[in-house]
Order: structure tokens, then sequence, then C-alpha cells
């Protein structure tokens, strides 16, 4: 009986887990490491329902959360998509593993304390996550009009220079090596007109 009682939660934990990782995967991807934990515990999760018998309509509001989920990506606002996502995903995970006798399977303390604690995670790691990838670049460009670089590859009359941080192509009049110093006097495009400062000798 009590193995009974405690595999839904098992269950529950490990599928609010693999929803966790897999949507900070999608908000920031990076080496596949996340990716793999995702499919890892949400297929373990999966298999748990050849045990423990499926609620669909709980199995509909997960599909809903990550509908939600999808749409905070492009169309909807970050804080209202992940919000609704957030809810459907934890309600839609509580009844989702169903025991026979036809009450919810998950221990209900349980459940609030995690649902609390996902859309605690899905509005301060997730949103800013993904607020932060919708955002566009800071950098003025015509700030960089005056700035100092140096030569990183040689400029004869094209090369790169690197210049607030970052790497640019330029084109300088003069046949100039690298680890000269250069003034930007002018852009076209993204290229950057240099000439040398009289400091290279």
């Amino acid at each position: 009986m009590f193995e009974s009682a405690l595999f839904p939660n098992l269950l529950y934990l490990v599928l609010v887990a693999g929803i966790w990782i897999a949507a900070l995967a999608i908000v920031s991807p990076g080496t596949g490491v996340l990716e793999l934990l995702a499919f890892v515990t949400l297929g373990t999760a999966g298999l748990g329902t050849l045990v423990t018998p499926l609620n669909l309509w709980a199995l509909f509001v997960l599909i809903l959360g990550v509908i939600f989920f999808v749409l905070s990506l492009r169309v909807l606002r970050p804080e209202i998509g992940l919000v609704l996502s957030g809810v459907a995903l934890s309600v839609g995970s509580i009844f989702l593993f169903q025991p026979p006798e036809g009450v919810a399977g998950v221990d209900p303390v349980l459940a609030v304390v995690v649902s609390g604690l996902t859309l605690g995670y899905f509005w301060l790691a997730v949103r800013k996550t993904l607020l932060s990838q919708l955002e566009r670049p800071s950098l003025d460009i015509s700030r960089i009009i005056g700035e100092t670089a140096e030569v990183r590859t040689p400029l004869d009359p094209m090369g790169s220079v690197f210049a607030l941080g970052e790497m640019w192509t330029a084109r300088s009049e003069n046949r100039l090596k690298p680890g000269a110093h250069v003034k930007v006097i002018g852009r076209e495009g993204l290229v950057l007109i240099v000439e040398p400062l009289e400091s290279n000798g």
C-alpha cells in the first residue's frame, strides 16, 4: 500500500524535474546536456504511465501548458505566457498519474510546495533567461568613432581590429601589423575606417 501511494509522487517529481530542465534547455540552448537530461527525465516519467493509469484530461492540460510556453517565446509577452504555462503544467502534472480510486495520486502538500517552486522557477530563472535572449544588443555602433583599437590581423588594406570588447572588420590606407594601435575615424556599414596612432612610432 505504501509503495503504491509513493509511486505517483515519485513519478510526479521526475516529471516536474523534466519540465524544469526542458524549459531551461529551450530558452538557453547550449551543449546538449540539458536537452539530454530533459529527454531522460521526461522519458522516465512517460514509462511510469505503463504502471500507473494516465489521466487524459490532465494530459490535455499539460499539452496546453506546452502551448502557452511556446507562445511565450514569440507571440505572448513572456510574463503572461510563462505564468499561464507554469499554472497549466503544474495542474496537469499533479493529476496526470491517477490511481484507480479516482483521487489525485500526488500528496496535496507536495503538490502545493512543488507547484509554488515551479511558478517561482518559471518567473525567476526561465523568464529572466528568455528576456535576456530577446533583448536587442545595447551597443551603440556610432560611439565607436574616435575609439582606440588594436590591430589583430594585418590591415592591407582590410583586416580585423579589437575595439570596445569586440572584433571588427577594419580598413586602413596604411599597412599595419598585428599589435599596432589605431584610431577609428569612420565606418562604412560594419567596416571601421582606421588610421594609425602616432604612438606606433
